[in-house]
């Protein structure tokens, strides 16, 4: 049975995982960023005109400051909205894509005097909303509602697995987590291991971060999490 690392957040690896195990593959939780919920009062949100999603851990964030379910919501993507349609969000639509993708969303969805429009963020966030959103006339407003800490080791049991070369690849999702994981790998002497890994790649920013030396690289057709599930199936099938 195929083995890989899944690098995700504890919250967003454990529904990864349980994806994989019905696809026959067996997986390794090796969280390489903590998520630190910030506490703050209920936001102010009635003159908001859509709430902008480009994590689920922003969704998540963003549910503990409001009440507020009925606000129109903007997904960078499938799992992200989801994950906001399941914390009860009523109008949830996933622009399938990166934050390129859900700017050109908003454009299509949202009018520039209708209303400011709330960026539920972390305190690194991969693309600015803002930049592409405010010559076109948007008001935008970013709230940081977590922070995302990185791992300084990485887990034991994920160490001794590219160690005894008992895992088959590494799933990515973003450039922070692949320059972080390349970095902990090497602080733990542990190079030797990637000319025997497959990585499984978001996009091409994910890869380009990752550098070289594995044995494959595989990056998803499309910047979400099916894409890549569609991937890591096709390599395996």
């Amino acid at each position: 049975m195929p083995k890989l690392l899944i690098t995700r957040p504890a919250a967003d690896a454990a529904p990864l995982i349980r994806r994989l195990s019905e696809m026959g593959i067996e997986s390794i939780a090796a969280p390489l960023l903590e998520i630190d919920y910030l506490d703050g009062p209920a936001l102010e949100v009635d003159a908001v005109q859509a709430f902008l999603l480009t994590s689920a851990n922003g969704v998540r964030a963003l549910a503990s400051r409001t009440e507020r379910r009925d606000t129109p919501c903007l997904a960078v993507g499938d799992a992200t909205a989801r994950t906001a349609r399941d914390l009860g969000f009523k109008q949830v639509e996933s622009a399938n894509g990166d934050v390129d993708d859900l700017a050109r969303l908003v454009a299509d969805r949202c009018e520039p005097k209708g209303g400011v429009l709330l960026h539920a963020a972390g305190s690194v966030s991969a693309g600015d909303l803002a930049a592409m959103l405010e010559p076109k006339g948007y008001k935008v407003w970013r709230e940081m509602l977590y922070e995302a800490k990185t791992a300084d080791t990485l887990p034991a049991d994920a160490g001794q697995a590219l160690n005894d070369g008992s895992v088959d690849g590494v799933v990515l999702y973003s450039p922070r987590t692949a320059r972080q994981f390349r970095a902990l790998v090497s602080s733990a002497g542990l190079d030797g291991a990637l000319p025997g890994l497959t990585l499984f790649a978001l996009s091409g920013n994910v890869r380009d971060a990752a550098g070289d030396g594995w044995r494959e690289v595989i990056v998803a057709a499309h910047p979400d999490q099916e894409s890549l599930l569609e991937a890591v199936r096709t390599c395996y099938g």
